[in-house]
């Protein structure tokens, strides 16, 4: 152990958006509990590459009694790394004929226009006494978690993605007519998972299919930032000219922008 140049992270800072991750080339860091941590001293090599891609200026290069950056330490993570990642693609990969293990909510399904769904019958209550209103689900494929979905097949083809934090569903009101209709939704927390993991699929899905558009609704707080970034740099590296919209949902439901 020697005094050099290190990683530290500023928790108070954090919101765990996950921006540095895909920028440590070392892969040094992860999400622990809603925050960036380093994994061990070894792999950080004190350069500070990471640094320019935090929201919060969360991140800096000091100074402080570390172990040695170890080499071949990082290459067998990276490689580690690389070997989880391979593993999720193809547990992720859509099959002809699904098997039959594990849980069959998570099998693809197509909601066919809604045509046989019945209407969710919702009362209201105004100064003349109760109204009855009906809204249809504009759902049409299940799973709708990121992690869950296929990276290529029929569910992408020429398609409107919405890419929706969980919590929009759940603060707008409006948000099966005002943002699910007619698209195709992917929903994750960029708080709670991997957001590398995140850029990495969905870099994948624009790589290889035909997409028209993608919206990206998420919350005014700002660890949700972190997916709006996480869809621009997938975008990115996909090569391709993809339309990107955005809207903000306040914690009140009301869009801000």
């Amino acid at each position: 152990m020697a005094k050099r140049k290190i990683i530290r992270i500023d928790e108070e800072r954090c919101n765990g958006c996950g921006e540095c991750i895909p920028n440590c080339a070392e892969g040094a860091i992860e999400i622990v509990d809603g925050k960036a941590k380093l994994i061990a001293d070894k792999f950080c090599d004190g350069l500070g590459a990471c640094l320019g891609h935090c929201p919060e200026d969360a991140l800096e290069v000091i100074e402080r009694d570390a172990d040695q950056f170890d080499e071949e330490a990082v290459e067998e993570l990276l490689a580690k790394q690389k070997v989880q990642e391979n593993f999720t693609k193809v547990e992720n990969r859509p099959q002809a004929a699904p098997p039959m293990q594990g849980c069959p909510g998570s099998r693809l399904r197509t909601l066919e226009s809604n045509k046989e769904n019945k209407s969710a019958a919702n009362k209201v209550k105004t100064e003349t006494g109760d109204v009855e209103i009906s809204i249809k689900s504009q759902l049409s494929h299940w799973p709708v978690q990121l992690a869950l979905v296929p990276v290529s097949g029929d569910l992408w083809n020429d398609a409107d993605i919405l890419i929706s934090a969980s919590c929009v569903s759940v603060a707008y009101p409006n948000y099966h007519l005002g943002l699910l209709k007619d698209k195709k939704v992917v929903i994750g927390c960029p708080k709670l998972d991997d957001i590398g993991a995140y850029v990495r699929k969905l870099t994948e899905i624009f790589s290889i299919n035909n997409i028209n558009s993608v919206t990206v609704a998420y919350m005014e707080v700002p660890c949700c930032g972190g997916l709006v970034r996480a869809v621009e740099q997938a975008a990115a590296q996909s090569g391709k000219d993809i339309p990107i919209s955005k809207t903000q949902i306040g914690i009140r439901g009301d869009v801000l922008s």
